[in-house]
């Protein structure tokens, strides 16, 4: 009877714990519906974290960010927020991404970034999202072997990084498979420790530390509390058992060391997990392959006496990867402390050297508190023309007029942005009514500004386009310079050519050019067509002479440059006549430079505001040509700067001067501009490739004066460099590794440079206008003349010099060199004198010699009367009223020293015959005179000189200036040295 009641007891008992299993059953099905429901209307962020790849930082730091996570535990919530660390391999490239809820988002970023500072994260959208439908997928989960209380095997037990091998093995994939691995976490309240404490207390009694069904065991139990009753009930006299004490079993070493581990383990914080693997493949076997051999790699984790990973059967089809795009993590997972985790996941260093992993390509640096973000100044006194990028710091801003001022300098190799913040700024200033200048070596940049001028602005375009030949602008950096300043356009030509010069550059050179532009600056109407001229022409360049002021310019030409020996002055000026004359030799540029009168007032530009685009493309008119009319340009704009001291500083107007490329226009003399311009309201914006471009003075000038630094991509020569300018913030790989279009900027702001900070520059303008060729035509019609004008006026020019040269400076010399003009050649004997020509074409008649035949059959076309009496003008003596530098310039060249009384006798024997009685010379009695010093030359030559036949004739020159064309012997210019052959000298004599 007592056992029929006890079985009836023991089957109520399981009818009703069934019944309570299937409510509880239904309870957590319920709670899941719930808790999925609640998990799907979250919102979620996918975040790309990118790390340097100089990263140093270990695994610790993200212990220490786990540890921080912790933080989103709510104990009184019913649910728990889950962060999801995923690593993937697409497009064979690596990736580490972080899905986090909306709300977490920056928190999370916080603490990334307070353990990996120099990190960065950007949202993006969820790559799960792409279409993948052409691709079969596979995958399984990562499930520990054993009671999750024992550790796995943590990274401070690695001697290597164990991030290197599950990098490693998302490489092995083939360009149209993809890898994902995916760890879920949310944290756990601290019950898992005293869950942990007793189990050790469970191992050290005795009892297994295999995972047990709570159920059966809860059942089991029961059955044995049930079976106890009844035998203490049909055994009322038996005696009650003592209670036995429990005692701690004995344990082996390796089970003290694993219990020892699990006390080790429970002391950190714990978070819940679920770990996933997919893989994506258009092979559905070979995907599962991989699928394992991923999984594999985290039995590396695993220790025996310990805990480890093992794979749940790996299933195809897409409910696995729809779990994997839900994030679903409905269970309770199993619980990893921070170590563990970060073991796991974490950020990967130096030490890692897979190739694949997309490493950040620079720093980012946080901008000054008092940046000039739009909005928060006048738009009208700040140009934007980047955004910060620090963090979650973006803004639009810009730089303030009164900054600008300072200048800014950016450098970047070709293709990185430069020419497009140059753009934005330009069309900015042009759209705000500001005056500009823009200086391009290339034409693009102002073909781009050109499509944005408004209609308002269409008159104030000054258009320079030296490629458009038939319209060339008058352009003459010599004219109309205030005499104070004279020395200022000298250096900055000088410093032009100087530049182009390269190699061939000496002092000498520089002491006679610097002279020479000087000596124009003094005439009116002098161009640079002068600077050949005046150098190889004596007539010009005594006509010039007579109205420069200066006494040490007029010393220079009389008294030493007309004495130089004839090869010394041709070797000294060679490189002159080389350069220069390449440059007037176009007709492009000589168009431009030859017009006396400038058709554009620089001054007038500046100080209305207008707008001066410089269109100089090395493809359309050379290199050379190019850096010569784009550094006399800046140089005319400095002038026209430095002449507003006469305004008020309060009323001079802002202009800013936009140079692409400045190293081919930047000369010495920049510096000035650069030390000088921001008093008077100049602002330049200058931009090259490379530092090494610059001259050795001019980078000095840039990095001491200029205000703010811009640097986009640059090569390892320039970072080491300009590292100096960017620490500590940045480091030469950062400056090295920059994207397109980023850059570190060091900024003047109020007048104060800030600290190195990161931007990016912004996209190139839009709303272009349709105004060019409107443009082209107002600016033709203002400021150019038709070509063929052009060209007329030079030659006009060119005429008027050599006729107002032959007519002011006909002087004894220069007269008896044209009457001996090839004597005997081709002359004619009338009326018993000799008919010669001069270079010019006029005839002149010189007495026969005694004996000579005279010609009957010719007749004088001229009076022999009319002409003899010019020839008798010539050879009198100049008068004593003549200025002593006349009489100087009349000696020309001092006689050698070693036979100086012999020259000077035969000069006076010479002097005497030509003055006696004002007596024409005869050909014989000059040659009877002449003859002597041609025979001492010619035997002097010939035992000093190799080459024996030529003779140097400018010892006769000097006595009589004999003709410049003897026998075939060809005399360029006075210039020229100037030779007879040995056989023509004794046929002279």
């Amino acid at each position: 009877m007592q056992i029929s009641i006890s079985l009836q007891i023991i089957l109520s008992i399981l009818v009703l714990i069934i019944l309570v299993k299937l409510i509880l059953s239904w309870i957590k099905k319920n709670e899941r519906n719930k808790k999925i429901e609640w998990m799907e209307s979250q919102k979620y962020t996918i975040l790309h974290i990118l790390v340097p790849r100089d990263n140093e930082k270990s695994p610790t730091a993200a212990e220490q960010m786990f540890a921080s996570l912790h933080g989103i535990f709510h104990p009184d919530a019913k649910w728990q927020e889950q962060i999801s660390f995923e690593i993937i391999s697409r497009d064979k490239y690596i990736h580490f991404y972080a899905h986090v809820p909306t709300h977490f988002k920056d928190f999370l970023e916080g603490q990334i970034y307070a353990q990996y500072p120099t990190v960065e994260i950007s949202e993006v959208e969820d790559y799960t999202d792409d279409d993948f439908s052409y691709l079969k997928a596979v995958g399984c989960e990562l499930i520990l072997n054993k009671n999750d209380a024992y550790p796995i095997k943590t990274f401070q037990s690695f001697e290597v990084d164990p991030l290197s091998a599950i990098t490693s093995v998302l490489t092995k994939v083939n360009d149209d498979e993809q890898i994902w691995i995916q760890i879920i976490v949310k944290p756990v309240s601290d019950s898992w420790q005293e869950r942990g404490i007793k189990f050790v207390e469970s191992i050290r009694g005795g009892h297994s530390s295999e995972k047990k069904n709570i159920l059966l065991s809860i059942i089991k139990s029961f059955i044995n509390f049930v079976f106890e009753l009844i035998s203490v009930a049909g055994s009322s006299s038996a005696e009650a058992k003592p209670v036995e004490k429990v005692s701690e079993v004995k344990l082996s070493g390796p089970q003290e060391a694993a219990l020892k581990s699990v006390e080790e383990k429970i002391v950190k914080l714990g978070f819940s997990t679920k770990m996933r693997v997919a893989l994506l493949s258009p092979d559905e076997y070979a995907g599962k392959a991989k699928t394992a051999i991923v999984a594999g790699v985290f039995k590396q984790f695993n220790t025996n006496n310990l805990n480890g990973f093992e794979p749940t059967k790996i299933v195809s089809g897409r409910e696995f990867i729809k779990s994997y795009q839900k994030r679903e993590f409905y269970d309770d997972g199993y619980v990893l402390n921070i170590e563990e985790l970060a073991s796991l996941f974490h950020l990967p260093t130096v030490a890692v050297e897979t190739p694949s992993i997309v490493w950040a390509g620079s720093k980012k640096g946080e901008p000054p508190a008092d940046l000039p973000i739009e909005g928060s100044a006048d738009p009208d006194e700040l140009t934007i023309f980047a955004k910060s990028d620090f963090r979650h710091l973006v803004h639009r801003f810009g730089i303030k007029i009164r900054d600008r001022r300072l200048h800014m300098y950016a450098v970047g190799k070709t293709g990185t942005g430069k020419s497009t913040m140059l753009e934005n700024m330009i069309i900015d200033d042009i759209v705000k009514g500001k005056g500009v200048a823009v200086v391009d070596p290339h034409g693009d940049l102002i073909n781009h500004v050109l499509n944005f001028i408004p209609n308002s602005r269409v008159n104030d375009v000054v258009y320079f386009n030296p490629a458009d030949r038939d319209w060339p602008v008058g352009f003459n950096v010599l004219e109309n310079v205030d005499p104070d300043l004279k020395n200022i356009v000298a250096s900055g030509v000088v410093g032009i050519f100087k530049k182009i010069f390269g190699e061939s550059w000496g002092p000498r050179l520089e002491y006679i050019l610097r002279n020479t532009i000087l000596a124009l600056l003094d005439n009116p109407d002098s161009t640079m067509l002068g600077i050949m001229k005046i150098l190889t022409d004596k007539d010009y360049r005594k006509k010039i002479i007579e109205h420069v002021k200066d006494p040490v310019i007029r010393d220079f030409f009389l008294n030493e440059y007309e004495k130089y020996d004839p090869k010394f002055r041709t070797e000294a000026i060679a490189p002159i006549q080389n350069k220069v004359g390449q440059f007037l030799s176009s007709s492009t540029i000589r168009n431009i430079v030859g017009q006396p009168k400038s058709s554009i007032d620089i001054e007038k530009i500046m100080n209305e505001g207008k707008i001066l685009l410089l269109d100089l493309s090395i493809g359309r008119i050379g290199e050379d040509n190019s850096a010569l009319l784009g550094a006399m340009m800046i140089t005319k704009i400095q002038l026209a700067a430095m002449r507003r001291t006469n305004i008020p500083e309060e009323e001079r107007r802002d202009f800013f001067l936009y140079v692409d490329e400045f190293q081919n226009f930047a000369t010495e003399s920049f510096a000035v501009i650069l030390s000088e311009a921001r008093k008077y309201r100049l602002g330049l914006i200058m931009t090259n490739q490379f530092i090494a471009q610059m001259d050795e003075v001019v980078a000095k000038a840039i990095f001491g004066n200029v205000g703010s630094i811009v640097s986009f991509r640059v090569g390892a020569t320039d970072a080491s460099f300009l590292t100096k300018e960017f620490e500590p913030v940045f480091e030469p790989n950062d400056l090295v590794n920059l994207d397109n279009y980023h850059v570190y900027i060091k900024m003047a702001i109020n007048g104060v440079t800030r600290p190195a900070f990161s931007a990016i520059t912004l996209s190139p303008s839009k709303g272009e206008t349709t105004n060019i060729e409107k443009i082209i035509n107002v600016s033709r019609e203002r400021y150019a003349k038709p070509r063929s004008f052009v060209e007329e006026k030079i030659q006009a020019w060119s005429d008027e010099q050599y006729r107002l040269a032959k007519n002011d400076f006909a002087d004894k010399d220069e007269k008896i060199r044209k009457i001996l003009y090839d004597e005997r050649k081709g002359s004619k004997v009338i009326n018993g004198y000799n008919e010669i020509k001069d270079q010019a074409g006029k005839k002149w008649y010189i007495a026969q010699e005694a004996g000579a035949k005279k010609s009957e059959e010719n007749q004088p076309v001229e009076s022999p009367v009319k002409n003899k009496a010019k020839v008798e003008e010539v050879i009198e003596d100049k008068k004593e009223s003549r200025t002593s530098d006349e009489a100087r310039d009349q000696e020309n060249i001092k006689p050698d020293n070693s036979n100086n009384n012999h020259h000077q006798n035969h000069n006076q024997r010479v002097k005497e015959t030509f003055t006696r009685n004002k007596k024409t010379p005869d050909t014989r009695e000059l040659k009877s005179i002449l003859a002597p010093i041609l025979e001492r030359k010619f035997q002097s030559r010939k035992q000093k000189d190799t080459n024996q036949g030529l003779i140097n004739v400018d010892d006769l020159k000097k006595f009589t200036n004999p003709p410049s064309n003897i026998n075939n012997s060809v005399i360029n210019n006075d210039n020229d040295i100037k030779t007879l052959k040995a056989d023509e000298v004794i046929k002279f004599k």
